[in-house]
């Protein structure tokens, strides 16, 4: 019996699956995630898996909020332990009042429970062994037979539950049937051995709205796909090999031609990230619209290849889901740590254009900017997604497109206006914004042609080593990436209720965590005004609101602070005013986490020291 009042609560709380890796328990968890959707209510669910096959632990998070709060919280209401490996760690993450749901087919020591919780044991390998005889059987159907019982103690609807599974194994009667069978067996337990619901409860609403449920990588991949990418190149690693496979099954069904049925896209995986990025660089050059997707590692390798995008200036588009490094690290945590690796990436001085979408939403329209952007532009153009973005499903709005849209190209020489006897030099900036004009491979027969080269050259491309041609080409890639800092997305920026001389800066995903832990901190009595960045280079609107604040925090998911020594670097501003708030335990932030470190400093200045007394 808990020595604490139970936590109460409607369409509020989180719940977290602990299970083993393999066990088939992702597809159950998921269900329960969508079934609450179904209901009306927003959620927001975090897969945290291990790097191998099988064996290892695996949690599942569901967070349950009609408030609509899509960031992680921090804290566990209701444990569902389905791992004796990781039981005890289980058990002391579980909020004082809150539930722990468990197989309660074998006893368990007293000891290995807390006083301040509700306990629930159902016997799940008991009812499963019971009822099924195939030991593969037994394993799956367990899994549905604990979201059965959990429907009924959190008052869920057992029939919304059932059109999901009717959606997932539509055409197969069989399977249909006995999932359901299992999802009443567990329910039909509870009702009859438990007290149901429980303190948490799920209630019928209308949040979610028009919001659709997807992950960062599909919605990236489909971005490609509609910014008019027909090239893939690609060498899998985690968390980024989803996008390909999401561009892959986004062609079949919008990249044949109708009539002939034939493929309008080229999808090849390389034999590494080298082979890769080359291979991108080369379809670009060629015209095409080409990409590839990555994680830290393969940014690493593919290191000189960008160096010869920016100088040789041809378009690249690289998708960098982040996970946590260095060295292999923890491939599948996440993180925000290639910031600093992506920005100046490849020996020599180079910039590099990056973007940072807080969701799907955005990692769908930036993904396809990123194409227009690389074009004119004529480089490489990094989209910052993470793990936490790219492999969780996320409420967010309405994906949309302008099919009046024109892709623009850049500038590009035609056959027209060489003719017309325009000069033309590769490297030549004609108009001040330090982009030249470039020219598709056979675009004229006699005209236009040039000499693509890694090593210095002057504005027609011919081969140079003098030291002034040289700096006049680096001069002018310095004059193209202040022309970026417009072309990019800009910073959103929302100030406080009342005038506050403190500030925030923060980016990617951390922004839904971002964005409640304003709440806590109003609460705390604390105002701030917040600039959320989409892209470096840095709008000049970044060093308006340094200017504005004496101190300005920057959350960021990585040890380092990158986002904060790129502002540094490329501002002149004290370090000393810019204050690093970092996580980087390869879990996502929660706002308790934020609100916190925040609080606390904040607290701290509003400390009056004391003055010795003047005789």
């Amino acid at each position: 019996m808990s020595d604490k009042k139970p936590i109460s609560s409607v369409n509020d709380f989180v719940v977290r699956f602990a299970n083993v890796n393999g066990s088939g328990s992702a597809s159950a968890n998921e269900m329960f995630a969508r079934a609450i959707l179904r209901h009306g209510v927003p959620v927001s669910p975090r897969n945290i898996f291990p790097s191998n096959i099988q064996g290892l632990p695996t949690w599942y998070e569901v967070r349950v909020t009609e408030e609509g709060h899509l960031g992680a919280r921090g804290g566990v209401d209701m444990m569902v332990a389905m791992n004796p490996q990781t039981w005890d760690k289980d058990v002391a993450g579980i909020e004082p009042g809150g539930y722990l749901f468990y197989d309660s087919t074998k006893p368990m020591p007293s000891t290995k429970f807390r006083d301040d919780i509700t306990v629930i044991g159902v016997p799940l390998t008991a009812i499963t062994n019971s009822t099924y005889t195939d030991p593969r059987q037994r394993q799956l159907f367990k899994n549905i037979i604990y979201l059965g019982a959990l429907s009924a103690l959190l008052d869920m609807d057992p029939k919304l539950i059932e059109q999901l599974i009717g959606e997932q194994y539509k055409g197969k009667e069989k399977l249909l049937s006995s999932n359901v069978h299992a999802l009443h067996l567990g329910r039909d337990w509870a009702l009859q051995n438990l007290k149901c619901p429980l303190g948490l409860r799920v209630k019928k609403s209308d949040k979610v709205g028009d919001r659709i449920f997807i992950e960062g990588n599909s919605a990236a991949a489909l971005g490609a796909v509609y910014g008019g990418a027909t090239v893939c190149a690609w060498y899998p690693i985690t968390p980024s090999s989803s996008v390909a496979e999401a561009f892959t099954a986004h062609c079949k069904k919008y990249r044949h031609d109708p009539e002939t049925g034939k493929a309008k896209y080229a999808i090849v995986q390389g034999e590494d990230e080298l082979a890769s990025i080359g291979i991108v660089i080369g379809a670009s050059w060629n015209g095409a619209r080409a990409f590839t997707a990555t994680s830290g590692p393969g940014i690493s390798l593919m290191t000189e290849f960008i160096g010869l995008s920016y100088f040789a200036e041809i378009p690249a588009v690289i998708m960098n889901i982040q996970r946590a490094g260095p060295s292999t690290g923890m491939p599948t945590r996440t993180q925000q740590c290639d910031i600093i690796a992506c920005a100046y990436a490849s020996h020599g001085d180079t910039k590099h254009v990056l973007l940072f979408p807080e969701d799907p939403a955005e990692a769908f329209e930036f993904a396809a900017a990123a194409f227009d952007l690389a074009e004119r532009l004529q480089t490489t153009i990094f989209l910052m997604l993470d793990l936490d973005i790219g492999m969780n499903h996320r409420l967010c709005r309405p994906l949309k497109w302008d099919d009046a849209k024109q892709y623009d190209r850049g500038k590009v020489m035609t056959a027209e206006m060489l003719e017309e006897g325009r000069d033309f030099g590769r490297y030549l900036d004609v108009d001040g914004d330090g982009i030249p004009y470039r020219t598709y491979p056979g675009t004229h027969p006699t005209k236009g042609s040039y000499f693509t080269r890694g090593t210095s050259r002057d504005r027609y491309a011919r081969y140079s080593e003098e030291g002034s041609v040289y700096a006049d080409n680096m001069q002018r890639l310095v004059r193209k990436f202040e022309t970026a800092q417009d072309l990019v997305p800009r910073p959103l920026q929302a100030n406080a209720e009342r005038p506050t001389k403190y500030g925030v800066i923060y980016f990617g995903s951390t922004s839904p965590a971002m964005d409640e832990a304003i709440g806590l901190l109003e609460a705390r009595g604390h105002q701030l005004d917040r600039l959320r960045i989409r892209a470096f280079p840095f709008h000049s609107s970044v060093a308006s609101f340094l200017a504005e604040h004496d101190f300005v925090y920057v959350v960021e998911q990585n040890r380092d602070s990158q986002l904060r020594q790129l502002i540094v670097n490329e501002n002149g501003i004290d370090p000393v005013r810019l204050v690093p708030i970092v996580h980087y335990d390869g879990t996502p932030i929660t706002a308790r986490y934020i609100a916190k470190a925040i609080g606390d400093h904040q607290d701290h200045l509003k400390v009056t020291p004391l003055r010795k007394a003047v005789s």
